[in-house]
């Protein structure tokens, strides 16, 4: 009998970028248990979807979540922030332009 599971690989996919957005695809694919390929191509159809962005930093790509996104499910009207929170998805707070970190230096 086939594994399965109830969430899907993009979501799998979705959930590894969240926890670690400067992951390689390579990385993703092996938090999913899917090829490096294959998670490329998930990576495409997640952006393509507007559900990421993908910014080349470096040699590095570097993810952005736009979790307000709706899931495409129909039986659902759930963003897909609250899919990830409920995998454990932490956001990260974004500091405003201009403000001060703890060392008193400011930021931008």
């Amino acid at each position: 009998m086939a594994e399965w599971g109830f969430i899907t690989n993009h979501g799998l996919a979705l959930a590894a970028v969240a926890r670690h957005p400067r992951s390689t695809a390579r990385e993703i694919g092996d938090a999913v248990g899917i090829t490096e390929r294959a998670a490329h191509k998930i990576i495409n159809d997640l952006e393509a979807e507007g559900y990421i962005n993908k910014a080349k930093v470096g040699r590095q790509n570097h993810y952005r979540i736009h979790s307000a996104m709706p899931l495409r499910e129909e039986a659902s009207d759930a963003a897909v922030g609250e899919l990830l929170v409920m995998l454990g998805w932490k956001r990260r707070k974004r500091r405003a332009k201009g403000t001060a970190t703890k060392e008193g230096k400011e930021h931008s």
